[in-house]
């Protein structure tokens, strides 16, 4: 009986001596999983109608026939900082100089952080430099939860044909770091290449990572 218990104690030190796993590294912000129903790629994008920051509606079903671009938005959020230090800008020129629809949509609830409409939503389209075709207000979050967008920034395209063709993540590198812009591959810049070069989409859906939409319900939680 003592011998049993000697070996069980020199198993239990021999293990306790082991180097342990290291635990997974944690991806910065991601989003949890597409529910049951959300459009995703390779079916019809659903129209939608909002006010632009200049005061006029601007409708999807305008721009068919023209690939579209969404981009959800939110000035305050880090992840949005780190594209706005010049990448996001300069995709959104390089895609409307080609004939690209760029819609960027704010869709965070009046009083939480990143809601901006009229004169605030322009002037931060300013401060930025932003070249997006039209920058839309969605305050109920009713178009931001028709597309199921989570994040900022979430990323849609669409063809001539109004059928998505991405959703998702912007990019692969999931940080707010802008030094990880260099070298990172954008599925968005990829995937209109794709469509202008007549090719299927090669990444049709990236994990969307950044800041939390603010839609009302989830306001205080």
């Amino acid at each position: 009986m003592k011998r049993l218990t000697a070996v069980a104690f020199a198993a239990l030190f021999v293990a306790a001596c082991q180097p342990q796993a290291a635990a997974p590294e944690k991806a910065e912000a991601p989003a949890p999983a597409t529910p049951a129903g959300a459009p995703v790629a390779g079916q019809p994008a659903p129209n939608f109608t909002l006010v632009d920051a200049d005061g006029t509606q601007r409708s999807l079903a305008d721009f068919r026939g023209r690939t579209v671009v969404l981009e959800w938005t939110n000035e305050g959020c880090p992840y949005v900082k780190k594209h706005y230090t010049g990448a996001m800008q300069a995709l959104q020129r390089e895609a409307v100089a080609d004939g690209v629809v760029w819609l960027t949509i704010i869709s965070s609830a009046p009083g939480t952080q990143g809601h901006v409409e009229g004169e605030a939503a322009r002037q931060w389209r300013t401060r930025t430099n932003g070249a997006a075709t039209h920058l839309l207000l969605d305050p109920t979050g009713q178009v931001g939860k028709l597309y199921d967008a989570k994040t900022t920034p979430d990323m849609r395209v669409i063809d001539g044909e109004g059928v998505l063709r991405f959703v998702g993540g912007i990019d692969d590198r999931p940080t707010n770091k802008p030094e990880d812009l260099e070298g990172a591959n954008n599925f968005v810049r990829a995937a209109l290449d794709d469509l202008e070069a007549g090719r299927a989409v090669r990444t049709p859906f990236a994990t969307p990572y950044g800041c939390a939409v603010k839609y009302p319900e989830t306001v205080g939680t």
